[in-house]
């Protein structure tokens, strides 16, 4: 009889270890869970830009007016007749 209860406990024990600490333990799965939930959060940011960015491709294709805050803004580009003022702070 005591042949079985150690049996049963070295059973025991290694189902144990493989739930603790093996390959597929809590711990690798709770790992891979948070790995996972930050790479949703990457893909949402992703995303977010990716939609941005096409507007702008949209905007660009299709009309003048965003080229033309482009180059006001990033070239400092101004129409004929029009005078640019420029304010600096101290």
């Amino acid at each position: 009889m005591k042949w079985l209860t150690f049996v049963l406990l070295g059973v025991l024990a290694v189902l144990q270890y493989k739930l603790w600490v093996g390959e597929a333990s809590v711990w690798t799965a709770s790992r891979t869970e948070s790995a996972i939930a930050q790479q949703r959060a990457e893909n949402l940011r992703l995303t977010d830009r990716n939609s941005a960015l096409e507007a702008e491709v949209v905007d660009l294709k299709q009309g003048h007016e965003a080229a033309e805050e482009r180059a006001r803004s990033e070239l400092g580009m101004v129409r004929k007749g029009e005078v640019f003022f420029r304010v600096v702070e101290n």
